[in-house]
């Protein structure tokens, strides 16, 4: 349930603005906000959840009273509010008269009648004058959208606005943070508003205030001020001078979106464990930002540890990359960075400065140290006699001959001192190496799920080992699947889907594409009939069953073909949508199958299940009919012809290690045939869930997988559904072993994910990627290494969409002055490698949204276009340079004679086309602009000279 959703419900439903308001309170109290829409500010997606429903409910008094009611209770402050509204106001489906006065009408009764000054009421008291400055920009776009509008003879609407920016400009009053680029934006948007509209007395004479205090800040002569920006601006209509200055040092933003992509999606191609790949994308980024290797490793060691400090949940998961995995992704760019004949630098001087740099800021190492302390284990002694995280990378960096250790020990003189966990000791005693001790403790016979547990955790809290457990577990599956021994790769799956943290360190090393491609084989070859012990067999194939749902469920795998060794398999039978048809259209082995298994299982005659009927049916089979045997059964059982006793007895079965691992089909078709019944749901489906599901050898990876469908059967209290449980299905229980299964209190991966995957309503989608795209924007503004879910965002709304909601938010950053976060945030959407089911954002951008970018800036006042210009040129250079480094640096990392290209075409061919498309569009200014903007940059031109001769040919 999201606010979003409560709020449209509770809106069409007539539920009053008090009962709306205690309905959110319990949903906020009940769920975290992370949860609730993505973000943590709960007044922000309060007011937003309202302010949607006005663009199919415009100036409905009951939208009023929700508003009201949720800023008289203080769950939504005014400044909220009024931030939020003016954002919103931004989206011409609010453009009515009626509709914006109204609102603007409320936050003016709020503040007023709250008696406090306009600062710590229209906005937060403790804010920024750059951000409150960005509230001000908003209110002065609606102020010339409100001279814009048909006038009403009912609504003042220009009278409110006028109100509330004499309001937003009355708190501006420090301007010394501002910087110069910012404040001649705002210069001359006041000036435009000044000089083109009739501007009521009292508004004309803040902005005038305004506008002499921002001359005071830009300089004393205002008019060499605005001379020098016209000179800017003609140069750039003339094409002079380069596009891009040098690249900032101080950038947090290009390797924190990587990084953050690199680690979020680490499973996957280019993600932490495809090192090919990801190396890649690292080389390539160095080569185009142009930092020499000391910036570079200093850019890319800080954002790193920053990442780290700023991700509590995942802190353990940073640990395990920054330690154990970017140790060894330094090697890899370094071999390839020293090779390139134009770099001449000494990578290990290069280092040693960035880690100093690191080393001096005490604020990161502390706070990251904090925070890792926070999340340990206070029962383990290793934990509680913790090592230190800092001196472990040291040691990392040593051990990987990337630093000597005399320069480690001039950074921290203690490093030496940091000895290994005791376990290492243990394994030195047995005189086997790490490898081998990890896998005889793991798959030890006598060693029970806890003894797992405890050395699954030792192996967590040591990234120095990860890259060996990962390197054993990606063999250990290459030659368990070829030799087919089951016992062996059966225990090895259990281990992994059962402790995810075990799934995580292989992950953030191998691809874990190859282990489920193994698995897959494995299945695919394994031969049940010449099995001598059948019944341990097909538990042990269980576990590969369950090891393959869990991980393509948990990591986003899809049903996508896998192909390795010249063989492609198909997981697609493991996760079809399961269903309890009454009528079903199977192949016959289904039939004999399903009838000769519910004999066996319901038929009070029946020995049980015999070795016999496990040798002929294959498991893929028995995954299949799992599901209808259980609706068999219980439709025999509702009339009257199969006993309750009888019932629970078969599927008992079902509890124990023989069949558990077909249970993600059964619980979900159970519920989901629930779901359809709605009123009418027999109590015998309670009885059956709740066996099942309380087992004590219910795989907790069944849970995890079933958690969205069993949230929806068990909600929290007064939250029921319409057919209530009886009283003698324990909820309570339910919940609780749902979440120890999603390890719930430390943030585990499948409710957040499988639950936002399921949102309805038109407009809820597009405003999560807003918010998304909006919180990246805000992180970088506040020196912190963005995050943007880019597989999500695309996944929720078609590229083009996406890529035109990216530009509206591209061009308020840019009046902002963010000119250089909008070419790095750009450039990581559209030279970012996508999965083969969605299409490269590059030439989509380029061939489809750019040219109906040009044609919109050719219909802007010269301010609006000299502004769009610039960014449109900042991002196509940029984006194409980027593209031409990729492509080289897979080049250099490319094992084979392997011509995909990741981002659809080759980048010459897209400035070839660009080229073409640009000369064709003559009736365009703004097209000439750019093109003698982009054939000026001698860096633009080098490493694209067909983009020129393209244009040469122009008559």
């Amino acid at each position: 349930m999201y606010l979003t959703d409560l709020t449209r419900n509770s809106f069409q439903s007539g539920v009053s603005a008090a009962k709306w308001l205690a309905l959110c309170k319990l949903l906020i109290e009940k769920m975290p906000a992370v949860q609730l829409e993505g973000s943590g500010d709960v007044g922000r997606n309060l007011s937003n959840s309202v302010l949607v429903l006005y663009r199919s409910y415009p100036g409905d008094p009951g939208l009023q009273d929700y508003l009201k009611a949720a800023i008289q209770d203080g769950i939504l402050p005014v400044s909220t509010f009024v931030a939020t509204l003016l954002q919103a106001a931004r989206s011409s489906n609010l453009h009515i008269p009626a509709t914006l006065d109204t609102l603007c009408r409320i936050a003016l009764d709020a503040h007023y009648s709250s008696g406090k000054p306009p600062t710590g009421s229209v906005v937060p008291l403790h804010d920024s004058p750059t951000v409150i400055l960005g509230t001000v920009h908003d209110a002065l776009a609606l102020l010339r959208t409100a001279y814009s509008l048909p006038i009403s003879h009912f609504h003042q609407l220009t009278t409110s606005v006028s109100e509330l920016v004499i309001l937003l400009l009355s708190c501006v009053s420090d301007l010394s943070q501002v910087s110069n680029a910012q404040a001649m934006v705002h210069f001359s948007d006041v000036n435009d508003l000044l000089t083109n509209y009739r501007l009521t007395p009292d508004v004309r004479q803040v902005l005038d205030a305004f506008v002499l205090s921002l001359s005071l800040l830009i300089g004393d002569d205002v008019k060499a001020s605005r001379e020098a920006q016209m000179m800017h601006t003609m140069q750039f209509s003339l094409g002079k001078g380069d596009i891009l200055g040098p690249s900032s040092d101080t950038d947090v933003i290009t390797l924190g979106l990587l990084l953050n992509y690199m680690v979020k999606y680490r499973a996957h191609e280019f993600g932490a464990g495809d090192t090919k790949n990801a190396v890649a994308l690292l080389v390539a980024y160095f080569r185009w930002s142009s930092w020499t290797p000391t910036v570079y490793y200093t850019q890319l060691l800080f954002a790193a540890f920053t990442c780290l400090s700023q991700n509590g949940q995942n802190s353990r998961l940073w640990k395990a990359f920054i330690v154990g995995r970017l140790p060894v992704l330094l090697v890899s760019i370094g071999e390839i960075v020293s090779a390139d004949v134009s770099t001449n630098a000494d990578l290990a001087s290069a280092l040693y400065a960035g880690l100093t740099f690191l080393f001096r800021r005490p604020d990161i190492i502390v706070q990251g140290e904090q925070i890792l302390s926070r999340d340990a284990d206070s029962t383990s002694e290793e934990e509680t006699n913790s090592r230190s995280f800092t001196r472990e990378f040291l040691q990392q960096i040593v051990k990987y001959d990337l630093l000597s250790q005399q320069l480690a020990l001039q950074l921290d003189p203690r490093v030496s001192n940091e000895s290994p966990p005791k376990w290492h000791t243990e394994a030195n005693d047995t005189g086997l190496d790490l490898a081998a001790f990890m896998e005889s403790k793991l798959l030890q016979d006598s060693g029970g799920e806890g003894e797992t547990q405890s050395w699954i955790d030792r192996i967590w809290r040591d990234p120095s080992c990860h890259m060996t457990f990962a390197n054993l577990v990606l063999k250990r599956f290459s030659v368990l699947s070829a030799s087919q021994d089951v016992d062996a790769f059966g225990q090895l799956c259990k281990i992994l889907h059962t402790f995810e943290n075990a799934l995580d360190v292989v992950a953030l090393h191998e691809p874990l594409a190859d282990l489920i491609f193994y698995a897959l084989a494995f299945l695919e070859d394994y031969d049940c009939e010449t099995v001598g012990d059948p019944q341990t067999a097909v538990g042990h194939l269980g576990d590969v069953f369950l090891f393959l749902q869990h991980t393509i469920t948990r990591f986003k795998f899809g049903n996508k073909d896998i192909t390795k060794n010249s063989r492609t398999i198909s997981p697609s039978y493991l996760m079809k949508p399961e269903f309890m048809p009454r009528v079903f259209e199977r192949p016959q082995e289904d039939f004999a199958s399903l009838n000769a298994w519910f004999k066996a299982l319901f038929d009070s005659n029946s020995l049980g299940i015999e070795d016999n009927i496990l040798r002929t049916t294959k498991p893929k089979t028995l995954l299949r009919i799992a599901p209808p045997l259980f609706y068999q059964a219980i439709s025999l059982s509702l009339m009257n012809k199969l006993d309750k006793d009888a019932l629970m007895n078969g599927i008992s079965y079902f509890t124990g290690p023989l069949l558990n691992w077909t249970l993600v089909g059964v619980i979900r078709a159970l519920i989901r045939d629930m779901q359809v019944r709605q009123f009418a749901v027999p109590p015998v489906y309670y009885d059956i869930l709740q066996l099942l599901i309380l087992s004590p050898s219910c795989p907790k990876s069944v849970l995890a997988l079933c958690s969205p469908q069993i949230t929806s059967l068990v909600p929290e209290r007064k939250r029921l559904p319409p057919s209530a449980p009886p009283s003698s299905f324990n909820m309570s229980a339910v919940r609780q072993a749902l979440a120890d299964a999603i390890n719930l209190k430390s943030g585990g991966d499948y409710v957040p994910d499988s639950m936002a995957t399921n949102i309805p309503g038109g407009q809820v989608p597009y405003q999560q990627v807003q918010q998304a795209v909006q919180r990246a924007f805000s992180m970088a503004r506040s020196q912190k290494p963005p995050f943007l879910d880019l597989r999500r965002c695309l996944e929720t709304l078609p590229p083009i969409k996406f890529l035109q909601l990216l530009w509206d938010e591209l061009i308020a950053a840019a009046n902002l002055g963010e000119l250089e976060a909008c070419r790095r945030m750009t450039t990581f959407v559209l030279t970012m490698p996508q999965e083969s089911t969605t299409p490269p954002l590059l030439p989509i951008f380029l061939y489809i949204v750019l040219p109906s970018l040009i044609a919109e800036a050719d219909k802007q006042t010269p301010p609006e276009q000299t502004m769009t210009m610039e960014l449109l040129v900042a991002i196509i250079s940029s984006v194409l340079n980027a593209a031409v480094h990729l492509e080289w640096a897979m080049r250099s990392t490319s094992t084979s004679e392997d011509d995909h290209l990741v981002l659809g075409q080759s980048s010459a061919a897209m400035a070839r086309r660009l080229a073409q498309d640009l000369r064709r569009n003559r009736s365009s200014a703004v097209s000439g602009m750019i093109s003698q903007r982009l054939a000026s940059s001698q860096s633009f031109v080098a490493n694209f000279p067909a983009f020129t001769s393209e244009l040469g040919t122009m008559t």
